[in-house]
């Protein structure tokens, strides 16, 4: 089923493909060349920004796909974002932005609920688009959202095909009829909203926290600041087994912890600081009472180190040595040489601290994006954290000394959210703007001194087996109740012969087609629903009489001013049963 391509099927996964256009049948390996060149040079341009960035699960990462079928040669990426639907977001960004900086590549994103960028401007599709019809249909290009429209009527227009394109006429279209593909300005606003404030949005989404951390996991974070987030996720999804290697820690000590500064994004950091747990009175993981100046720092670093020793625990001790983060490729070398031309280094001496951490946070980036192998060869988080501790020289004494220059925490005002900022979030999601405020003439015939005297007269209201009563001014008609119609009505509905109003729609080929045994059999029919009507009325008059007998020996007919509101209680006592009858009498 290549011409519709079904992307991803894995939850929390978005998968995303660059095409070339014009997309010329020529010799597979210079398409290859061409697409490879352009993955070195998209990965190189966009390295500042995705460099530092810290993902949930995985990172943006593209890599050669060959063709296959009517699907040409494309370049092709994966990413499992998981709880942070923001990465899924931030790579819509990047995806659309490498079309506006290399125009000859159109570009193809979704995810498992298909396609999420219709699914985001919903309000203001087409009434013809629908899921049915709106495979290879959704593209960016030139930086714009482009849907490829359906024709009215078949063979209407020559240039568009009459059922769902394939990929390589949606590309030809494309690159044909660039401008009258583009969407309109409503549905790309709707997905700009959503996208709308990067990248400065990606510095809003992170979260400085100190927290109270074993020596070797401070360095660590400190060299690659990213294996944090699977940290986090190894505590947050824990379960008993992996509990089993937190009962005594092998690789890190509470003896050797120190208070350091730790990034996180706002997501991490909120399914960290949501969790409750006690660590085991083995582990020497103690922590100070809840009212200790200090004590968020201690639970953070101690929910930290349960999740990096989780992590290691799952490695065996002797790990493949060809596994290692070491730059091997030959590709490595062209690839430093790109962000040197692109200033990544920004004028930092080589050899400086601060341009080795640019340098090994270009490695880190190159090993997951640009040269990530397959996950059989792939090294697991627990192996890197093991291989950095093997080869980062770091001295306890030294980071003690630089607690007192940690920088500030931020404010978590965040994890709380009011009422008024959910409403603002939901209007914002809804796309809706901001209520009006009321006018001044509005306000002023707003009385709310008749708002609280009503409210007293309510409560001052005496309430009775009815219920409380709203109170209501003189000049309102009171509500009144009719017995005896009401009564009527029933006795119409019970009365009657249901058969005699039937009877008249029957026309003379009806009646002719009745034979004796139909007749024989109505009149029985009719004489038995008499009997049972004559029934159910005597039934209804004993009851009747009996409620009267009991409601005599009481005070209650001293609360009615007439006798028919008498009628009204024990009508309403006999609902359920009027209900019941005539049900069972109409069925």
């Amino acid at each position: 089923m290549e011409e519709n391509m079904k992307f991803a099927t894995v939850e929390d996964t978005v998968e995303y493909r660059l095409f070339l256009i014009p997309d010329k049948p020529g010799d597979p390996e210079e398409h290859r060349e061409v697409l490879q060149k352009c993955i070195e040079r998209i990965m190189t341009q966009f390295a500042p920004m995705l460099g530092p960035y810290i993902w949930q699960n995985q990172p943006f990462n593209l890599k050669y796909k060959p063709g296959k079928g009517d699907v040409p040669a494309h370049i092709f990426g994966m990413t499992k974002f998981g709880d942070n639907i923001e990465d899924e977001w931030f790579i819509v960004y990047i995806v659309k932005q490498i079309t506006k900086e290399f125009p000859e590549l159109v570009a193809r994103i979704e995810d498992n609920d298909g396609e999420f960028l219709l699914i985001e401007a919903a309000d203001f599709l087409p009434k013809w688009l629908d899921p049915d019809n709106s495979a290879n249909r959704v593209f960016f290009h030139q930086g714009e959202l482009c849907i490829i429209p359906a024709p009215k009527k078949s063979g209407t227009v020559s240039w568009l095909p009459t059922t769902p394109p394939t990929i390589s006429q949606a590309l030809s279209i494309i690159s044909t009829h660039p401008e009258k593909i583009l969407a309109s300005e409503s549905v790309r606003a709707a997905v700009n909203r959503r996208i709308r404030g990067y990248p400065e949005k990606i510095k809003a989404s992170l979260h400085r926290a100190h927290c109270f951390l074993p020596a070797g996991i401070a360095a660590v974070l400190k060299r690659c600041p990213r294996l944090v987030a699977a940290g986090v996720q190894a505590f947050y999804l824990r379960d008993p087994i992996d509990l089993r290697a937190c009962r005594i820690f092998k690789t890190f000590l509470p003896e050797t912890r120190i208070m350091t500064s730790v990034t996180f994004t706002k997501c991490l950091y909120a399914q960290l600081v949501q969790q409750r747990f006690v660590p085991d009175r083995r582990s020497g993981y103690k922590l100070p009472p809840p009212c200790h100046p200090q004590y968020r720092a201690h639970e953070l670093g101690m929910k930290l180190a349960h999740g990096f020793e989780i992590l290691c625990s799952k490695c065996s001790p002797h790990f493949s040595d060809s596994k290692s983060l070491v730059i091997t490729s030959p590709l490595w070398a062209g690839f430093l040489e790109s962000l040197k031309k692109n200033d990544y280094f920004k004028g930092l001496m080589e050899g400086s601290v601060q341009y080795q951490e640019r340098l090994e946070m270009a490695k880190n980036y190159f090993q997951l994006s640009v040269n990530r192998p397959e996950s059989s060869h792939a090294m697991s988080p627990g192996e890197e954290i093991l291989t950095l501790l093997q080869t980062i020289p770091f001295d306890i004494e030294e980071l003690k000394k630089e607690e007192a220059y940690l920088p500030p925490e931020d404010d978590e005002r965040w994890l709380d959210l009011s009422p008024d900022q959910l409403d603002q979030l939901l209007q914002e999601a809804a796309g809706k703007k901001e209520p009006e405020p009321i006018s001044k003439g509005q306000e002023e015939n707003y009385d709310l001194t008749q708002v609280s005297e009503s409210m007293k007269a309510f409560i001052s209201k005496v309430s009775t087996h009815k219920g409380a009563e709203l109170p209501r001014e003189p000049s309102e008609a009171p509500i009144t109740f009719d017995a005896d119609s009401f009564l009527n009505y029933f006795d119409k509905i019970l009365g009657s012969k249901s058969h005699e109003s039937d009877s008249d729609d029957l026309d003379e080929e009806d009646s002719e087609c009745l034979d004796s045994d139909d007749d024989v059999d109505l009149e029985t029919q009719e004489a038995g629903e008499e009997a049972s009507v004559k029934g159910t009325l005597d039934d209804l008059k004993s009851y009747m009489a009996q409620m009267d007998r009991e409601l005599a020996h009481t005070s209650i007919a001293k609360s009615f001013t007439t006798q028919k509101q008498m009628v009204y209680v024990q009508t309403l006592s006999l609902l359920s049963l009027v209900q019941r009858t005539a049900k069972t009498i109409l069925s």
